[in-house]
């Protein structure tokens, strides 16, 4: 049977559809056990003065293998490159904090900390570029201080992404850690705060490893994404707590194929999404999130594309799932048509699985929006739980399964 209505109303039966049998796991292919600190080649004492050339210096100096550790204190600094086989160690009490001036970043068209239709006109904080078994560790803190005026401004980096995304531009902001044409990259144990863009991008990265980090920006930061891996292979992500204003972790493939990806045992504070798109050009698949708590997600468990930057989604399983807040007002999307631009890049969500889930917002809807009757989303469910009056709205889906109207409470 193939559900094809537009609906928003309380969904009072379980609906029980065919669809295709789910046919495995993916995953990440690697053997991921937690990572060790590597051993120090120097370590650095903070100075009043900007610590930029310092620090490049230490790191362009490091033997491989090794790392440069940022003692007790705080650094401020402007960009800084990690190079191959090199690592940075914030130590515990250390904060590294980044240059709020936008000429500091600049691509070299002094576009940074504008607005205009393109946007990247920023080199990120932390570039690490080409590498192989590069990393940044520690029990430190890495500051992007978004929430704060801009040099020669009167505004933060925050204020001109609210400003651009007024008049549907795009600002110019650095990442807080670009990770690109890379290999073997580890994070661990350090928290990200306050990045002026995406906390932490990963783009064609074969072996990526986060492990028991802390991202944290407030709900309202535009543009500030957790992690996102985009054309990347052999990613695990686990053992985090992450907070933003947007995607809390957001998977994509603009630039190439994104697959065997494992995301357990994390914790969304708040944002946007456990996200997947919207650029799903080279396709996704093989990925699977287990043991995932979600408290005020807007989106929770999102799927989105459009005909512009559409692909194959596939193989992605969901398991031992709790969503919850009163923000959480979408707590299972997928969306064709998001956003609504368009092209000839044809999307398609297939093999899409979701195992003991449990909805615990009480003012929720599930929305299920398939291309056409010939391209439909198609889910399996299995122990899913919802409250009694979550809405649906559904065009062009497949499901196999049955929803159960019986969750209760409003703690995970």
């Amino acid at each position: 049977m193939l559900i094809n209505m537009k609906q928003s109303h309380s969904f009072l039966a379980a609906i029980t559809i065919l669809v295709l049998l789910h046919t495995g796991t993916g995953k990440d292919l690697r053997t991921v056990t937690e990572p060790k600190n590597p051993p120090i080649c120097t370590t650095l004492k903070p100075t009043s003065a900007d610590e930029t050339k310092t620090i490049q210096k230490a790191l362009d100096s490091c033997a491989k293998g090794k790392a440069v550790a940022l003692s007790s204190g705080t650094f401020v600094s402007g960009p800084l490159n990690i190079p191959s086989g090199v690592s940075l160690l914030v130590e515990q009490n250390a904060v590294l904090e980044a240059s709020t001036d936008p000429k500091a970043y600049d691509r070299g068209n002094n576009n940074c900390g504008t607005i205009n239709d393109s946007g990247g006109g920023c080199n990120a904080f932390i570039s690490i570029t080409g590498a192989t078994g590069s990393g940044i560790y520690g029990k430190g803190k890495i500051d992007g201080r978004a929430n704060h005026i801009m040099t020669g401004s009167n505004i933060t980096w925050w204020q001109l992404a609210y400003n651009a995304s007024k008049i549907h531009k795009n600002q110019n902001n650095p990442k807080l850690i670009q990770i690109a044409n890379s290999k073997d990259i580890t994070l661990y144990q350090i928290t990200l705060v306050n990045s002026p863009y995406f906390h932490v991008q990963s783009r064609l990265t074969y072996g990526f490893t986060v492990w028991g980090i802390t991202i944290n920006s407030p709900f309202d930061s535009v543009n500030s994404d957790g992690i996102d891996p985009t054309g990347s292979i052999n990613v695990t992500i686990a053992h985090s707590n992450i907070s933003t204003g947007d995607d809390c972790i957001a998977v994509s493939s603009l630039y190439g194929p994104s697959k065997h990806i494992s995301i357990y045992n994390n914790y969304f504070g708040h944002g946007n999404s456990m996200g997947i798109g919207s650029g799903t050009t080279y396709g996704i698949s093989e990925m699977t999130v287990t043991n995932l708590t979600m408290n005020n997600v807007r989106y929770g468990l999102y799927i989105k594309s459009n005909t512009k930057n559409g692909g194959l989604v596939t193989n992605i399983t969901y398991n031992n799932v709790c969503i919850t807040g009163e923000q959480s007002r979408w707590p299972i999307s997928l969306d064709t048509s998001k956003p609504p631009v368009t092209g000839n890049h044809v999307p398609q969500f297939k093999n899409i699985v979701f195992n003991n889930i449990r909805i615990l917002n009480n003012d929720a809807t599930i929305v299920l929006h398939g291309l056409s009757q010939t391209n439909p989303v198609e889910i399996s469910i299995n122990n899913v739980h919802i409250k009694k009056g979550t809405k649906m709205s559904v065009v062009n889906a497949k499901v196999q399964g049955t929803w159960k109207e019986d969750a209760s409470g409003t703690s995970c």
